[in-house]
């Protein structure tokens, strides 16, 4: 059964564009790259400042492989975390782990 992540951050203020540039030109290949796959990446409307991206995983061993692969790398750590927590107030930031329901048409 598939696992999916949704992932919202709250974006320092005045930092979204900077922040969807960096998602979409650097993070967004540098973790497919790795395995991960993006289902979608959202921008607020009533709340600015607010992310949202959704990532899968085969399983729940597929995630927990490639989450040591993106964040155990010395490439993130170095290229990649800097930035992240310089745009995103990580320590406020929500992971929801969660599998489809049989109706679901993001499998």
């Amino acid at each position: 059964m598939a696992i999916f992540e949704v992932r919202i951050y709250p974006v320092r203020e005045g930092g979204m564009d900077e922040w969807v540039a960096f998602m979409h030109d650097k993070v967004r290949p540098f973790i497919e790259k790795k395995g991960m796959k993006v289902e979608a990446m959202f921008r607020g409307v009533e709340d600015p400042n607010r992310y949202i991206f959704i990532r899968s995983f085969k399983d729940a061993a597929h995630r927990e492989a490639l989450t040591e692969a993106v964040y155990g790398s010395q490439d993130w750590q170095e290229n990649y975390k800097p930035t992240v927590r310089r745009l995103v107030d990580v320590e406020n930031s929500v992971i929801h782990v969660m599998t489809e329901t049989s109706e679901s048409p993001m499998k």
